[in-house]
């Protein structure tokens, strides 16, 4: 792995506060939450807000499926002790562990949400370093890692596009992408059940276990619902220079796994 000469700034150690948690998604700004201009900081300042319990509502709202699928697209990924691997919008780390428990070289996790790396942080893994950077401007020089990895994060990205044009940018020629992202189920009923429980049930639950004020937990199901269906992100994969682009769909399609190697 090789560095810019840009350090990662605000390491998870240095002690700066979280975002206010005061009201950041209004249902006006949920009517197309992907072309809120300032959609980036609204995103920062709800993760910072969440992040203490936010390992707690996804095993919960999940059915505790999500480490299920963590672990899915790890081995999907086909890790090697010759890898190195960058881990995109990690959080709190749960899926860079998960990837650093696959024996790479290394593994950094990246986030801009300062509060989920100060919970990623509190819990050292050999091999894993961490990094607070925004996405789609990462500090590290291009072919850098041989694996990508970016779970639940890709819809949150200011502008999706030049996000997967950036992975690209790190990844080596032949490195791999994978991609863990929420979906629409194709079934009818299916379909329908997930609509109610993902815009009823979970932001319920979600909010009174978080006790967020900012709107996350509306947020989060919109973010999905208004989101760029499974072949589109495929083919937008393709456009910025993936090639072998796989979808895999889980539970249902409640999750898809998307793969793809760097041209």
């Amino acid at each position: 792995m090789s560095s810019n000469n840009q350090p990662c700034a605000n390491q998870p150690g240095d002690n700066q506060p979280g975002d206010n948690a005061e009201p950041v998604w209004t249902s006006d700004l949920l009517t197309q939450p992907h072309r809120v201009p300032d959609k980036s900081r609204r995103v920062r300042a709800m993760f910072n807000a969440i992040a203490g319990r936010y390992e707690l509502v996804n095993r919960v709202c999940s059915l505790g499926r999500d480490a299920s699928w963590r672990r899915k697209a790890v081995a999907m990924a086909d890790i090697s002790p010759q890898d190195d691997v960058i881990d995109i919008a990690c959080g709190t780390g749960d899926f860079t562990r998960t990837l650093a428990a696959a024996g790479p070289r290394c593994v950094v996790g990246v986030d801009f949400a300062h509060q989920m790396l100060l919970r990623a942080g509190s819990r050292p893994h050999p091999g894993i370093h961490w990094c607070e950077s925004d996405a789609l401007r990462l500090p590290f020089a291009g072919g850098s890692f041989s694996v990508a990895s970016c779970a639940f994060g890709i819809r949150n990205f200011q502008e999706f596009l030049p996000g997967l044009a950036e992975i690209r940018r790190v990844l080596k020629p032949g490195g791999r992408i994978v991609i863990l992202e929420f979906s629409q189920p194709a079934g009818r009923f299916t379909g329908r059940a997930y609509s109610f429980y993902s815009q009823h049930i979970m932001p319920a639950i979600a909010t009174r276990i978080s006790g967020d004020q900012t709107g996350a937990y509306r947020y989060l199901p919109q973010s999905v619902s208004s989101f760029a269906a499974v072949d589109e992100v495929a083919r937008q994969l393709v456009s910025v220079g993936f090639a072998d682009v796989t979808c895999h769909p889980l539970t249902m399609g409640v999750v898809t796994i998307f793969m793809g190697v760097r041209v």
